[in-house]
C-alpha cells in the first residue's frame, strides 16, 4: 500500500510538471509582439474608419491625422493567469495604438486599445492614470518633421555659408559631395510644458560624426505645425550668444567676433573610425577562440516561448521601450511573471547650450524599436539563434529588422562551483566540479549615438543576471576652456561631456504565488559575555531583520544607506528547513540621482529618486514611463512617484520591485573612437533564498568528480560523453590531482 501511495505522489508530481509546462506554452503567446498581419489588419481598420480621417504617416504635411505607433497590447495579469495555471482559454490579443491628430483645430493625441486580432473590428480609447492628456508637443519626432528641419538648416546655413565653410575647412551643409554638415538634435525640447523648441548642433557628416562637433548650434522653434512659421530664436558660436543667424554673420564679416578655425581635415586620419591604428601583438593569421555546440543547442525555442536547463519563459521587444520577459519558471514554478526594460536615460552636462540641455529619455526615441541586425561572431556567437524583430514606429508598413534578436548557451570559463579536497600528504581526496554554462537572451538598442546591449542570463543554480552594457559613440560638444569642468578634452575642439546612465526595470515577482512580502536584512553588532571564558566579550555580527508593511517604506532613496539584503518572499510557503521560500535582488550598480527632487525634468523621471522602490501590482500601473516624457518631463503623463503616494500595505501582496541601476560616465581619451563595454555593464541578479531545499543546480549532468582509486590512479565519474568532440578536443578529461616539491 506503502509503495502504491509513493508511486502516485511521483505520478502527480511528474504530472503536474507536464502541466505547467504545458500551459506555460500554451499562453506564451500572449505575449508574443504583433505579427506583420496583425499590425496590418489594424492598420487597415483604422484607415477604414472615416471619422478618424487618417492618412499616410510620411506624407509631407504635419497638418494630419496620422498613427505613430502599433504594438501589444498586453493583457491584464489575472487574466493572463487563468490561462497560464489552469490553461484557459487565453484573451484576446489586442494592439495598442498611438494616433496624432494634427488634422484639427485643437491637434492632440490619442492612444487606442484595438482588438481583437487579427482580424479587429472595435476600438477604445485607452486613458493613462488619473485620464491624465497628452500634450500634443509632447510627441516624439518624426521622420517627416526631420525632413523639415533638415530644411530650416538648409536655409539657416546657407545664410552662414562663409562662416562654415571657413570654420570647418571646406564643409557645408548643402552641395558638399563628400564634406557635409550634418546635425544632432537635443531634448527636451524647451524649458516647459508646450513648448517645442530644440537645440540643434551641427557636425561633419564623417564616419562617427557624433564626435566632430563644428562649434555651431542653433534653437530653432518649431512648435507650429506650419513649417514655414518656424523660427531661429538663438544661435551660439565660439561660446557667444546672437538672436539670429544674420546678427552672428554680420559680426564674423566685420571682424566684431573671434573667428574659429578648425585643423585640416583628413580623410585618411579619421580619429573616430573603427580603422585599425597602432602597433598589435596579436597575431593577424588566426582567428580568437569561438564558442561550440559539440553535440547541438541544448535549449530549445518556439516562436517567443523558451526552454532551457529547468527555465521556461516568454519574451518580447515592445517597439516603446524594449525587452520583456513574461512567466518566468524554473521547474515549472514561477519566479516571476514580467522583467521588463522600462526606461534608459542619460542626463549631461556642459558649457555650451546644446550640452547643458541634453536630458535623453530613451523611450520618448522609441528606443525599442532601434533594435538592428546583429553581427554572428561580435554581437552574438555564431552558433546563436537569431531571431528577426518587426516594429511599426512612424511608419507605413511593417518594419522588418533582421537578426535582431540572438539567443545561445554559453560557458562564462569559470566553474559554477568546485572543490579540491586535499589531503595534505600530496594528494586529495576528491575534486569535484560543476562548469558553469548560461543561456542568454540578448537585444540591442541603438538610440542615435549610444549603443545598448540587453542581456538576461539565466544560470543552472535558479539564479537570472539582468544586464545592460554600454557602448557606442560618446555624445560630444565643442571644446570651450570652461567646458573642462564638465568633462575631458579627448581631440581637437572636442570635449567629452560628463553624464549619469541610469536604467529603470520593473520586476513582477511572483515566489510560490502571487501572495509575497518583502523585508531587507542587515547586521548588527552584539556584545557578549564569552560563555567558555566568562572573563571575556564576544562580538560578532548578529542579522537585523526589518518587515516593509507600506509601499513608503519600501521605497529606498539615493543617497540614503541601502539595506545588504533585499528579500522578497512567500509567508506561507517553506522549503524543506522551515524557511520562508524566497528571492532576493543583488545589484550590479553605480547609480546615483540625476536632478534634485522635484527640480523641473526630475519630475518625469520620479522612478529615478529610488534605486529600489516595491508597490502593489495594478493593471493601470503597468509602466514608469512614457514615450512622451522626452518631450514633456515637466508635467508628464506617468508620475511614477503617484505609484507609492498612496502608501498602500504591502504584506502578503502582489508585489513589483522597480530596480534603477546605472553609472556616472566622465569621458576620456580612450573613449575615442568609441566607449568600451568593460567596466560600462551595470544590472542585477535575482538569487534564490531558501526558494529550493539545496543548490538545484544539483540535477546538471555535466558534474565531474575525480577520486583516487585503490591503486593511486584517478577514477573519474561523469555523466556527459568522455570526449567532448572533435571542435573542441578530440582528447578524453584526464585529472591528476597530485602535488609534491620539486
Amino acid at each position: 500500500m506503502r509503495l502504491l501511495y509513493l508511486l502516485q505522489l511521483v505520478c502527480l508530481a511528474v504530472c503536474s510538471a507536464s502541466g505547467s509546462r504545458d500551459w506555460a506554452h500554451h499562453g506564451a503567446p500572449m505575449f508574443a509582439d504583433l505579427t506583420v498581419r496583425e499590425m496590418k489588419a489594424v492598420r487597415a481598420y483604422l484607415h477604414g474608419i472615416p471619422e478618424l480621417g487618417l492618412t499616410d504617416a510620411r506624407s509631407k504635411t504635419l497638418k494630419k491625422n496620422s498613427i505613430l505607433l502599433i504594438e501589444l497590447h498586453l493583457p491584464r495579469k489575472h487574466e493572463a493567469l487563468r490561462a497560464l495555471d489552469r490553461g484557459h482559454a487565453k484573451p484576446p490579443r489586442q494592439a495598442r495604438v498611438i494616433i496624432q491628430f494634427g488634422s484639427q483645430t485643437k491637434p492632440n493625441i490619442t492612444e487606442y486599445i484595438v482588438g481583437p486580432l487579427p482580424s479587429p473590428n472595435s476600438h477604445q480609447v485607452k486613458n493613462f492614470k488619473g485620464d491624465k492628456p497628452v500634450r500634443f508637443e509632447s510627441r516624439p519626432i518624426t521622420a517627416v518633421e526631420y525632413d523639415h528641419i533638415n530644411d530650416i538648416l538648409e536655409k539657416i546655413t546657407t545664410k552662414a555659408h562663409k562662416l562654415l565653410f571657413e570654420t570647418t575647412g571646406g564643409f557645408s551643409f548643402t552641395n558638399c559631395s563628400d564634406r557635409c554638415l550634418t546635425f544632432s538634435d537635443i531634448a527636451p525640447r524647451g524649458l516647459g510644458p508646450g513648448e517645442r523648441r530644440t537645440w540643434m548642433m551641427l557636425q561633419k557628416f564623417v564616419e562617427g560624426y557624433f564626435i566632430h562637433p563644428v562649434g555651431f548650434e542653433v534653437l530653432i522653434n518649431h512648435q507650429d505645425l506650419d513649417p514655414e512659421k518656424w523660427t531661429v530664436e538663438k544661435v551660439w558660436y565660439n561660446s557667444m550668444y546672437f538672436d539670429s543667424v544674420e546678427e552672428l554673420v554680420d559680426k564674423y564679416e566685420s571682424g566684431g567676433l573671434e573667428k574659429v578655425k578648425l585643423p585640416d581635415h583628413d580623410d585618411n586620419d579619421l580619429y573616430s573610425t573603427y580603422i585599425p591604428r597602432g602597433h598589435s601583438n596579436t597575431p593577424t593569421n588566426i582567428h580568437g577562440p569561438k564558442l561550440v555546440e559539440p553535440q547541438g543547442p541544448r535549449y530549445h525555442t518556439d516562436r517567443n516561448f523558451v526552454e532551457y536547463a529547468g527555465w521556461s519563459f516568454a519574451y518580447r521587444v515592445r517597439s516603446s521601450a524594449g525587452l520583456q520577459v513574461f512567466d518566468l519558471r524554473f521547474n515549472g514554478e514561477r519566479i516571476a511573471y514580467e522583467i521588463s526594460l522600462q526606461e534608459a536615460i542619460a542626463f549631461y552636462a556642459g558649457d555650451t547650450p546644446a550640452a547643458m540641455q541634453t536630458k535623453y529619455i530613451d523611450a520618448g526615441w522609441a528606443m525599442g524599436s532601434s533594435t538592428y541586425e546583429l553581427a554572428p561572431g561580435i554581437d552574438c556567437p555564431e552558433i546563436a539563434t537569431f531571431i528577426d524583430l518587426y516594429h511599426y514606429f512612424d511608419t507605413d508598413t511593417p518594419v522588418h529588422h533582421k537578426n535582431a534578436l540572438c539567443i545561445f548557451e554559453m560557458t562564462t570559463a569559470m566553474p559554477l562551483r568546485r572543490h579540491f579536497n586535499s589531503n595534505f600528504h600530496g594528494g586529495y581526496n576528491f575534486y569535484g566540479g560543476l562548469e558553469n554554462t548560461v543561456l542568454v537572451l540578448r537585444t540591442t538598442s541603438t538610440v542615435y549615438n549610444y549603443d545598448y546591449i540587453w542581456d538576461f542570463l539565466f544560470y543552472q543554480n535558479g539564479v537570472v543576471e539582468v544586464k545592460v552594457s554600454a557602448t557606442g559613440y560618446i555624445h560630444a560638444t565643442f571644446f570651450t576652456p570652461n567646458g573642462l569642468q564638465y568633462g575631458n578634452k579627448v581631440y581637437n575642439y572636442v570635449l567629452g561631456n560628463l553624464h549619469t546612465h541610469l536604467i529603470h526595470y520593473k520586476v513582477d515577482l511572483d515566489i510560490a504565488g502571487r501572495e509575497n512580502s518583502f523585508e531587507t536584512m542587515d547586521l548588527k553588532f552584539v556584545n557578549f559575555t564569552n560563555p567558555w571564558s566568562p572573563k571575556n566579550f564576544i562580538v560578532q555580527s548578529k542579522l537585523h531583520r526589518t518587515e516593509h508593511e507600506t509601499e513608503r517604506s519600501a521605497a529606498f532613496r539615493f543617497g540614503k544607506r541601502f539595506p545588504r539584503y533585499v528579500h522578497f518572499y512567500n509567508p506561507n510557503e517553506k522549503n524543506k528547513w522551515g524557511h520562508q521560500k524566497g528571492y532576493r535582488i543583488q545589484f550590479n550598480s553605480h547609480a546615483h540621482s540625476v536632478l534634485p527632487r522635484g527640480w523641473r525634468e526630475e519630475n518625469g523621471i520620479s522612478w529615478s529618486r529610488y534605486p529600489l522602490a516595491v508597490t502593489r501590482h495594478k493593471d493601470s500601473e503597468a509602466t514608469s514611463s512614457s514615450i512622451y516624457t522626452q518631450n514633456d518631463p515637466w508635467e508628464p503623463v506617468v508620475v511614477f512617484e503617484d505609484y507609492i503616494r498612496n502608501n498602500e500595505n504591502i504584506v502578503n501582496q502582489d508585489l513589483v520591485a522597480w530596480v534603477t541601476v546605472g553609472f556616472l560616465h566622465v569621458p576620456h581619451s580612450e573613449d575615442i573612437p568609441n566607449t568600451a563595454t568593460p567596466g560600462n555593464a551595470v544590472g542585477f541578479f535575482l538569487r534564490p533564498f531558501n526558494f529550493f531545499d539545496e543548490d538545484p543546480s544539483l540535477a546538471s549532468r555535466s558534474t565531474v568528480i575525480v577520486r583516487p582509486g585503490p591503486d593511486g590512479k584517478p577514477k573519474v565519474q561523469r555523466w556527459t560523453p568522455e570526449v567532448v568532440g572533435h571542435c573542441v578536443t578530440n582528447k578524453p578529461f584526464f585529472y591528476n590531482g597530485t602535488y609534491a616539491g620539486v
